[in-house]
Protein backbone atom coordinates (compact mmCIF):
# COMPACT_ATOMS: atom_id res chain seq x y z
CA UNK A 1 0.00 0.00 0.00
CA UNK A 2 1.11 3.25 -0.60
CA UNK A 3 1.52 5.47 2.00
CA UNK A 4 0.72 8.93 0.05
CA UNK A 5 -2.69 7.40 -0.96
CA UNK A 6 -3.53 6.57 2.46
CA UNK A 7 -2.91 10.10 3.38
CA UNK A 8 -5.41 10.65 0.75
CA UNK A 9 -7.72 8.59 1.70
CA UNK A 10 -7.41 9.85 6.01
CA UNK A 11 -8.06 13.36 4.42
CA UNK A 12 -11.23 12.74 2.83
CA UNK A 13 -12.53 10.26 5.98
CA UNK A 14 -12.01 13.29 8.53
CA UNK A 15 -13.54 15.83 5.93
CA UNK A 16 -16.43 14.35 4.57
CA UNK A 17 -15.64 15.61 1.52
CA UNK A 18 -13.50 15.43 -1.36
CA UNK A 19 -13.99 19.09 -2.10
CA UNK A 20 -13.03 20.02 1.65
CA UNK A 21 -10.15 17.81 1.81
CA UNK A 22 -8.38 19.00 -1.84
CA UNK A 23 -8.78 22.50 -0.25
CA UNK A 24 -6.96 21.17 2.48
CA UNK A 25 -4.40 19.19 0.77
CA UNK A 26 -3.61 21.77 -1.84
CA UNK A 27 -4.49 19.68 -4.97
CA UNK A 28 -7.12 19.54 -7.47
CA UNK A 29 -10.67 17.58 -6.47
CA UNK A 30 -10.09 15.76 -9.81
CA UNK A 31 -6.84 14.57 -9.54
CA UNK A 32 -7.83 13.53 -5.95
CA UNK A 33 -11.27 11.76 -7.02
CA UNK A 34 -8.89 9.78 -9.63
CA UNK A 35 -6.27 8.76 -7.12
CA UNK A 36 -9.00 7.58 -4.81
CA UNK A 37 -10.78 5.59 -7.17
CA UNK A 38 -7.43 3.92 -8.43
CA UNK A 39 -6.82 3.55 -4.43
CA UNK A 40 -9.73 1.12 -3.89
CA UNK A 41 -8.79 -0.43 -7.18
CA UNK A 42 -5.29 -1.59 -5.99
CA UNK A 43 -7.03 -2.47 -2.85
CA UNK A 44 -10.05 -4.46 -4.42
CA UNK A 45 -12.70 -2.69 -2.05
CA UNK A 46 -14.90 0.08 -1.90
CA UNK A 47 -13.64 2.59 0.97
CA UNK A 48 -16.38 5.67 0.31
CA UNK A 49 -19.57 5.85 -0.98
CA UNK A 50 -20.02 9.37 -2.91
CA UNK A 51 -22.92 11.35 -2.49
CA UNK A 52 -23.60 14.69 -3.96
CA UNK A 53 -23.37 16.44 -0.38
CA UNK A 54 -20.04 14.43 0.97
CA UNK A 55 -18.76 11.15 1.40
CA UNK A 56 -19.57 8.15 3.81
CA UNK A 57 -17.05 5.52 4.77
CA UNK A 58 -18.24 1.81 3.96
CA UNK A 59 -17.34 -0.68 6.53
CA UNK A 60 -14.06 -1.38 5.21
CA UNK A 61 -13.29 2.46 4.54
CA UNK A 62 -13.85 2.89 8.48
CA UNK A 63 -11.45 -0.58 9.39
CA UNK A 64 -8.59 1.16 7.11
CA UNK A 65 -9.35 4.29 8.68
CA UNK A 66 -8.89 2.53 11.68
CA UNK A 67 -5.48 1.35 11.01
CA UNK A 68 -4.16 4.16 9.13
CA UNK A 69 -4.47 6.11 12.07
CA UNK A 70 -2.75 3.94 14.18
CA UNK A 71 0.29 4.21 11.66
CA UNK A 72 -0.21 7.92 11.82
CA UNK A 73 -0.48 8.25 15.39
CA UNK A 74 2.89 6.21 16.26
CA UNK A 75 4.92 8.41 13.38
CA UNK A 76 3.50 11.93 14.68
CA UNK A 77 4.47 10.32 18.87
CA UNK A 78 7.77 9.00 16.90
CA UNK A 79 8.30 12.42 15.65
CA UNK A 80 7.56 14.44 18.58
CA UNK A 81 9.40 12.38 20.72
CA UNK A 82 13.00 12.84 18.00
CA UNK A 83 11.92 16.31 17.39
CA UNK A 84 9.48 17.82 19.28
CA UNK A 85 9.20 21.32 18.20
CA UNK A 86 9.07 19.68 14.16
CA UNK A 87 5.28 18.24 15.87
CA UNK A 88 2.70 20.59 14.92
CA UNK A 89 -1.07 19.66 15.18
CA UNK A 90 -2.99 19.99 12.20
CA UNK A 91 -6.30 18.60 10.35
CA UNK A 92 -9.99 18.62 10.57
CA UNK A 93 -11.02 18.15 14.47
CA UNK A 94 -14.82 17.09 14.96
CA UNK A 95 -16.12 17.25 18.11
CA UNK A 96 -19.85 15.90 19.00
CA UNK A 97 -21.69 17.29 22.13
CA UNK A 98 -25.36 18.20 23.80
CA UNK A 99 -26.84 20.99 22.59
CA UNK A 100 -26.78 22.80 25.77
CA UNK A 101 -22.68 22.35 26.41
CA UNK A 102 -21.67 22.63 23.18
CA UNK A 103 -23.83 25.38 21.38
CA UNK A 104 -24.20 27.79 24.63
CA UNK A 105 -21.15 27.29 26.34
CA UNK A 106 -18.65 25.86 24.04
CA UNK A 107 -19.51 27.31 20.42
CA UNK A 108 -18.54 30.87 22.14
CA UNK A 109 -15.13 29.91 22.68
CA UNK A 110 -14.07 27.15 20.22
CA UNK A 111 -12.32 30.11 18.21
CA UNK A 112 -9.45 30.07 21.10
CA UNK A 113 -8.69 26.37 19.95
CA UNK A 114 -8.29 27.44 16.15
CA UNK A 115 -6.10 30.62 17.27
CA UNK A 116 -4.06 28.23 19.42
CA UNK A 117 -3.41 25.48 16.43
CA UNK A 118 -4.00 27.65 13.16
CA UNK A 119 -3.51 24.48 10.86
CA UNK A 120 -6.14 22.80 12.86
CA UNK A 121 -10.25 22.95 11.18
CA UNK A 122 -12.99 22.73 14.08
CA UNK A 123 -16.43 21.02 13.80
CA UNK A 124 -18.81 20.93 16.09
CA UNK A 125 -22.06 18.43 15.77
CA UNK A 126 -24.82 17.26 17.84
CA UNK A 127 -24.66 14.15 19.74
CA UNK A 128 -27.89 12.57 18.77
CA UNK A 129 -29.63 8.48 19.87
CA UNK A 130 -27.60 6.90 17.04
CA UNK A 131 -24.29 8.58 17.47
CA UNK A 132 -21.06 6.18 16.88
CA UNK A 133 -17.78 6.97 17.40
CA UNK A 134 -16.06 4.24 15.63
CA UNK A 135 -18.15 5.64 12.35
CA UNK A 136 -16.66 8.94 13.01
CA UNK A 137 -19.49 10.79 13.29
CA UNK A 138 -16.96 12.60 16.06
CA UNK A 139 -13.42 12.24 17.17
CA UNK A 140 -13.73 13.40 20.35
CA UNK A 141 -17.46 13.59 22.03
CA UNK A 142 -18.74 15.31 24.99
CA UNK A 143 -21.46 12.42 26.71
CA UNK A 144 -23.36 12.70 29.54
CA UNK A 145 -22.40 9.87 31.76
CA UNK A 146 -19.63 7.58 31.40
CA UNK A 147 -20.00 5.34 28.42
CA UNK A 148 -19.79 1.66 29.21
CA UNK A 149 -19.82 -0.59 26.37
CA UNK A 150 -17.27 -0.03 23.63
CA UNK A 151 -13.36 0.63 22.47
CA UNK A 152 -13.44 3.64 24.41
CA UNK A 153 -11.20 6.16 26.57
CA UNK A 154 -13.41 8.14 28.84
CA UNK A 155 -11.97 11.06 31.13
CA UNK A 156 -14.25 13.15 33.39
CA UNK A 157 -14.47 16.72 32.38
CA UNK A 158 -16.94 17.82 35.25
CA UNK A 159 -20.30 17.46 37.44
CA UNK A 160 -22.38 19.57 36.62
CA UNK A 161 -26.29 20.53 38.33
CA UNK A 162 -29.67 20.81 37.13
CA UNK A 163 -32.49 23.43 38.97
CA UNK A 164 -35.99 24.82 38.15
CA UNK A 165 -36.57 27.77 36.79
CA UNK A 166 -39.07 30.15 35.74
CA UNK A 167 -39.42 33.89 34.20
CA UNK A 168 -39.89 36.84 36.47
CA UNK A 169 -43.29 37.49 34.12
CA UNK A 170 -44.40 33.81 34.96
CA UNK A 171 -44.19 34.13 38.69
CA UNK A 172 -45.59 37.44 38.60
CA UNK A 173 -48.50 36.21 36.60
CA UNK A 174 -48.96 32.39 38.55
CA UNK A 175 -47.37 33.27 41.61
CA UNK A 176 -44.30 31.65 43.18
CA UNK A 177 -43.98 28.20 44.40
CA UNK A 178 -43.69 27.55 48.14
CA UNK A 179 -43.57 23.33 48.03
CA UNK A 180 -43.50 20.67 45.25
CA UNK A 181 -46.92 19.46 46.33
CA UNK A 182 -47.78 22.42 43.86
CA UNK A 183 -46.32 22.01 41.20
CA UNK A 184 -48.28 19.83 39.20
CA UNK A 185 -50.90 23.26 39.08
CA UNK A 186 -48.67 24.82 37.31
CA UNK A 187 -47.46 24.80 33.32
CA UNK A 188 -44.08 22.86 32.93
CA UNK A 189 -41.88 22.71 30.13
CA UNK A 190 -39.49 19.56 30.09
CA UNK A 191 -37.47 17.24 27.55
CA UNK A 192 -39.39 14.73 25.26
CA UNK A 193 -38.78 11.44 26.98
CA UNK A 194 -38.60 9.06 24.00
CA UNK A 195 -35.93 10.81 22.11
CA UNK A 196 -33.38 10.51 24.71
CA UNK A 197 -30.10 9.51 23.89
CA UNK A 198 -29.23 8.76 27.33
CA UNK A 199 -31.11 7.26 31.28
CA UNK A 200 -28.77 10.18 32.58
CA UNK A 201 -30.94 12.78 30.82
CA UNK A 202 -34.44 11.72 32.59
CA UNK A 203 -34.48 13.44 35.77
CA UNK A 204 -37.70 14.97 35.81
CA UNK A 205 -39.29 12.73 38.39
CA UNK A 206 -35.99 13.62 41.18
CA UNK A 207 -38.14 16.90 40.90
CA UNK A 208 -41.47 15.69 41.46
CA UNK A 209 -42.73 12.14 41.58
CA UNK A 210 -46.07 13.22 39.74
CA UNK A 211 -44.00 15.34 37.28
CA UNK A 212 -46.32 16.26 34.15
CA UNK A 213 -45.17 18.55 31.18
CA UNK A 214 -47.82 20.32 29.07
CA UNK A 215 -44.89 21.39 26.59
CA UNK A 216 -41.92 19.13 25.56
CA UNK A 217 -39.01 20.36 23.69
CA UNK A 218 -36.16 18.18 22.50
CA UNK A 219 -33.47 20.25 22.68
CA UNK A 220 -31.74 21.78 25.85
CA UNK A 221 -31.45 25.61 24.16
CA UNK A 222 -35.17 25.38 23.09
CA UNK A 223 -36.54 24.58 26.43
CA UNK A 224 -34.60 27.37 28.24
CA UNK A 225 -36.02 29.68 25.53
CA UNK A 226 -39.65 28.42 26.79
CA UNK A 227 -38.49 29.35 29.82
CA UNK A 228 -37.15 32.55 29.11
CA UNK A 229 -40.54 33.70 27.38
CA UNK A 230 -42.43 32.59 30.29
CA UNK A 231 -44.16 29.81 29.21
CA UNK A 232 -43.69 27.64 32.58
CA UNK A 233 -41.43 26.10 34.93
CA UNK A 234 -38.52 24.28 33.51
CA UNK A 235 -35.20 22.23 34.48
CA UNK A 236 -32.23 23.93 33.03
CA UNK A 237 -28.75 23.46 33.56
CA UNK A 238 -27.85 26.31 35.93
CA UNK A 239 -23.97 27.01 34.55
CA UNK A 240 -26.33 28.23 31.85
CA UNK A 241 -29.28 29.53 33.07
CA UNK A 242 -27.67 31.13 36.47
CA UNK A 243 -26.64 34.44 34.72
CA UNK A 244 -29.82 34.91 32.60
CA UNK A 245 -31.68 38.09 33.39
CA UNK A 246 -34.98 37.56 33.93
CA UNK A 247 -34.70 33.89 34.98
CA UNK A 248 -35.63 32.93 38.85
CA UNK A 249 -34.32 30.06 40.12
CA UNK A 250 -37.43 27.92 41.65
CA UNK A 251 -37.63 26.02 44.96
CA UNK A 252 -33.65 26.37 45.21
CA UNK A 253 -33.47 23.65 47.38
CA UNK A 254 -33.59 21.43 44.56
CA UNK A 255 -31.20 19.99 42.09
CA UNK A 256 -29.70 16.98 40.32
CA UNK A 257 -26.08 16.08 39.57
CA UNK A 258 -24.47 14.96 36.33
CA UNK A 259 -21.58 14.35 34.52
CA UNK A 260 -20.02 14.74 31.44
CA UNK A 261 -17.31 13.02 29.79
CA UNK A 262 -14.83 13.72 27.53
CA UNK A 263 -14.72 10.42 25.27
CA UNK A 264 -13.30 9.16 22.40
CA UNK A 265 -12.18 5.72 20.14
CA UNK A 266 -9.05 3.70 21.31
CA UNK A 267 -7.48 4.15 17.96
CA UNK A 268 -6.93 8.17 18.06
CA UNK A 269 -5.02 7.12 21.54
CA UNK A 270 -2.00 9.83 21.19
CA UNK A 271 -2.87 11.85 18.03
CA UNK A 272 -2.06 15.50 17.93
CA UNK A 273 -5.39 16.72 17.28
CA UNK A 274 -7.11 14.77 19.58
CA UNK A 275 -4.68 15.69 22.08
CA UNK A 276 -5.45 19.36 21.43
CA UNK A 277 -8.75 19.22 21.75
CA UNK A 278 -9.13 17.48 24.81
CA UNK A 279 -6.95 19.45 26.61
CA UNK A 280 -8.69 22.79 25.42
CA UNK A 281 -12.19 21.01 26.65
CA UNK A 282 -10.20 20.55 29.93
CA UNK A 283 -8.70 24.22 30.05
CA UNK A 284 -11.70 26.11 29.50
CA UNK A 285 -13.96 23.77 31.91
CA UNK A 286 -11.92 24.20 34.70
CA UNK A 287 -11.80 28.14 34.09
CA UNK A 288 -15.80 27.78 34.46
CA UNK A 289 -15.24 25.29 37.29
CA UNK A 290 -17.08 27.23 40.11
CA UNK A 291 -20.58 27.72 38.03
CA UNK A 292 -21.12 23.88 36.87
CA UNK A 293 -22.42 22.84 40.07
CA UNK A 294 -24.74 25.09 41.81
CA UNK A 295 -24.18 24.99 45.80
CA UNK A 296 -27.28 24.86 47.98
CA UNK A 297 -26.68 27.29 50.94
Amino acid sequence: MNWDDGRLFLAIARAGQMLSASKMLGINQATLSRRMANFEKSLGVSLLIRRTNGCQLTDEGVELMRSLEKVEAQYLQAQSTLKPESAETFGTLRIGAPDGFGVSFLAPQIHRLTKMHPRLKVQLVPVHRTFSLSRREADIAVAVGRPSTGRLVTQKLTDYSLSLYASQAYCDEFGDVQSVDVLAEHKLISYVEDLLHSPDLDYADKFASNWSASIEIASVTGQMEAVKAGAGIGILHDYLAADIEGLRLILPQLRVIRSYWIVYHEDLRGIARINAGTAFLNEIVTQSRNSFVRQIS
